[in-house]
Protein backbone atom coordinates (compact mmCIF):
# COMPACT_ATOMS: atom_id res chain seq x y z
CA UNK A 1 0.00 0.00 0.00
CA UNK A 2 0.99 3.76 -0.60
CA UNK A 3 1.01 6.55 1.58
CA UNK A 4 0.65 9.64 -0.29
CA UNK A 5 3.80 12.60 1.34
CA UNK A 6 2.62 16.24 1.05
CA UNK A 7 4.85 16.57 -1.90
CA UNK A 8 2.04 14.53 -3.61
CA UNK A 9 4.74 11.88 -4.19
CA UNK A 10 4.23 8.23 -2.43
CA UNK A 11 6.68 5.04 -1.66
CA UNK A 12 5.38 1.90 -3.57
CA UNK A 13 5.38 -1.47 -1.80
CA UNK A 14 7.33 -4.18 -3.14
CA UNK A 15 4.16 -6.00 -4.55
CA UNK A 16 3.15 -2.61 -6.71
CA UNK A 17 6.74 -2.17 -8.38
CA UNK A 18 6.23 -5.72 -9.14
CA UNK A 19 3.09 -5.20 -10.74
CA UNK A 20 4.13 -2.21 -12.47
CA UNK A 21 7.66 -3.90 -13.75
CA UNK A 22 4.75 -6.04 -15.43
CA UNK A 23 3.38 -3.43 -17.50
CA UNK A 24 6.24 -2.40 -19.42
CA UNK A 25 9.33 -4.45 -21.68
CA UNK A 26 11.68 -1.42 -21.72
CA UNK A 27 13.88 -0.46 -19.13
CA UNK A 28 17.12 0.87 -18.75
CA UNK A 29 20.56 -1.36 -16.55
CA UNK A 30 23.07 1.18 -14.69
CA UNK A 31 26.23 -0.42 -14.89
CA UNK A 32 30.21 0.67 -14.00
CA UNK A 33 32.45 0.65 -17.03
CA UNK A 34 36.38 1.32 -17.06
CA UNK A 35 35.24 4.34 -18.90
CA UNK A 36 32.50 4.92 -15.88
CA UNK A 37 28.82 5.03 -15.55
CA UNK A 38 27.04 3.79 -18.75
CA UNK A 39 23.53 3.44 -19.01
CA UNK A 40 21.63 0.80 -21.57
CA UNK A 41 18.32 0.79 -22.90
CA UNK A 42 17.39 -2.84 -22.63
CA UNK A 43 13.91 -4.86 -23.38
CA UNK A 44 13.41 -6.75 -20.44
CA UNK A 45 10.58 -9.21 -19.05
CA UNK A 46 9.89 -10.09 -15.19
CA UNK A 47 10.15 -14.04 -13.74
CA UNK A 48 10.18 -14.40 -10.22
CA UNK A 49 12.15 -11.99 -8.63
CA UNK A 50 14.40 -11.71 -11.50
CA UNK A 51 14.41 -8.58 -14.74
CA UNK A 52 15.92 -10.91 -17.67
CA UNK A 53 17.10 -9.42 -20.42
CA UNK A 54 19.22 -10.62 -23.83
CA UNK A 55 22.11 -8.82 -25.15
CA UNK A 56 25.07 -10.12 -27.13
CA UNK A 57 28.40 -12.34 -25.57
CA UNK A 58 30.80 -9.31 -26.34
CA UNK A 59 28.72 -6.18 -25.73
CA UNK A 60 29.48 -3.62 -22.78
CA UNK A 61 26.23 -5.44 -21.09
CA UNK A 62 27.86 -8.93 -21.13
CA UNK A 63 31.36 -7.68 -19.93
CA UNK A 64 30.84 -5.20 -17.80
CA UNK A 65 27.51 -6.27 -16.02
CA UNK A 66 27.65 -9.66 -15.77
CA UNK A 67 28.74 -11.05 -12.15
CA UNK A 68 28.47 -7.30 -10.89
CA UNK A 69 26.30 -5.05 -9.11
CA UNK A 70 23.88 -3.13 -11.08
CA UNK A 71 20.92 -1.25 -10.92
CA UNK A 72 17.70 -1.48 -13.43
CA UNK A 73 14.84 0.96 -13.74
CA UNK A 74 11.61 1.48 -15.35
CA UNK A 75 9.02 4.49 -15.72
CA UNK A 76 6.06 5.78 -16.75
CA UNK A 77 5.53 9.83 -17.75
CA UNK A 78 2.50 11.59 -18.16
CA UNK A 79 3.53 14.54 -19.17
CA UNK A 80 -0.15 15.89 -19.34
CA UNK A 81 -1.14 15.45 -16.08
CA UNK A 82 1.99 16.00 -14.38
CA UNK A 83 2.53 12.17 -12.92
CA UNK A 84 4.45 9.36 -13.27
CA UNK A 85 5.99 6.84 -11.90
CA UNK A 86 9.53 5.16 -10.86
CA UNK A 87 10.75 1.59 -10.13
CA UNK A 88 14.73 0.38 -9.50
CA UNK A 89 15.84 -2.66 -8.76
CA UNK A 90 19.41 -3.90 -7.71
CA UNK A 91 21.50 -6.78 -7.75
CA UNK A 92 24.07 -9.09 -8.81
CA UNK A 93 23.60 -9.62 -12.88
CA UNK A 94 24.54 -13.01 -13.80
CA UNK A 95 24.16 -15.58 -16.77
CA UNK A 96 21.08 -17.46 -17.06
CA UNK A 97 21.74 -20.61 -16.21
CA UNK A 98 18.41 -22.38 -14.40
CA UNK A 99 16.93 -24.85 -17.24
CA UNK A 100 13.44 -24.17 -16.15
CA UNK A 101 14.09 -20.62 -16.75
CA UNK A 102 15.58 -20.89 -20.05
CA UNK A 103 12.43 -23.17 -20.85
CA UNK A 104 10.37 -20.35 -19.69
CA UNK A 105 12.56 -17.63 -21.81
CA UNK A 106 12.82 -19.97 -25.33
CA UNK A 107 8.78 -21.08 -25.36
CA UNK A 108 6.63 -18.00 -23.57
CA UNK A 109 8.96 -14.84 -23.70
CA UNK A 110 7.39 -12.24 -25.78
CA UNK A 111 9.43 -9.09 -26.36
CA UNK A 112 12.26 -8.93 -28.68
CA UNK A 113 15.05 -7.24 -28.71
CA UNK A 114 14.82 -3.73 -30.76
CA UNK A 115 18.13 -3.57 -31.24
CA UNK A 116 19.54 -5.47 -34.35
CA UNK A 117 22.08 -8.30 -33.79
CA UNK A 118 22.07 -11.85 -32.03
CA UNK A 119 21.00 -11.26 -28.58
CA UNK A 120 22.11 -14.97 -27.18
CA UNK A 121 23.23 -14.11 -24.29
CA UNK A 122 20.44 -14.69 -21.59
CA UNK A 123 21.17 -12.29 -18.15
CA UNK A 124 19.25 -11.71 -14.93
CA UNK A 125 19.19 -9.34 -12.22
CA UNK A 126 17.42 -11.24 -8.96
CA UNK A 127 16.74 -7.92 -6.88
CA UNK A 128 18.05 -7.74 -3.60
CA UNK A 129 16.33 -4.56 -3.59
CA UNK A 130 13.30 -3.33 -5.17
CA UNK A 131 11.58 0.67 -4.70
CA UNK A 132 9.36 3.07 -6.38
CA UNK A 133 7.79 6.13 -6.42
CA UNK A 134 4.77 7.69 -8.31
CA UNK A 135 4.22 11.39 -8.51
CA UNK A 136 1.31 13.19 -9.02
CA UNK A 137 -1.12 12.47 -6.54
CA UNK A 138 -3.73 9.19 -5.68
CA UNK A 139 -6.32 10.18 -8.51
CA UNK A 140 -4.74 8.22 -11.61
CA UNK A 141 -5.23 4.89 -13.30
CA UNK A 142 -3.04 2.70 -10.60
CA UNK A 143 -1.66 0.06 -11.10
CA UNK A 144 -2.08 0.55 -15.24
CA UNK A 145 -3.31 -2.23 -17.89
CA UNK A 146 -0.42 -4.96 -17.72
CA UNK A 147 0.64 -5.82 -20.89
CA UNK A 148 -1.16 -8.08 -23.74
CA UNK A 149 -4.66 -6.87 -22.22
Amino acid sequence: MTATGPDNSAVLSVAECRELLGTTTVGRVAMVTPQGPRIVPINFTVHDNSVLFRTAPYSELASYARDQQIAFEVDHLDHEHHRGWSVSAVGRCQQLTDPEILHWVNSEWLPQPWAGGQKALLLQLPWTELTGRRVGGDHWPHPPTPLGH
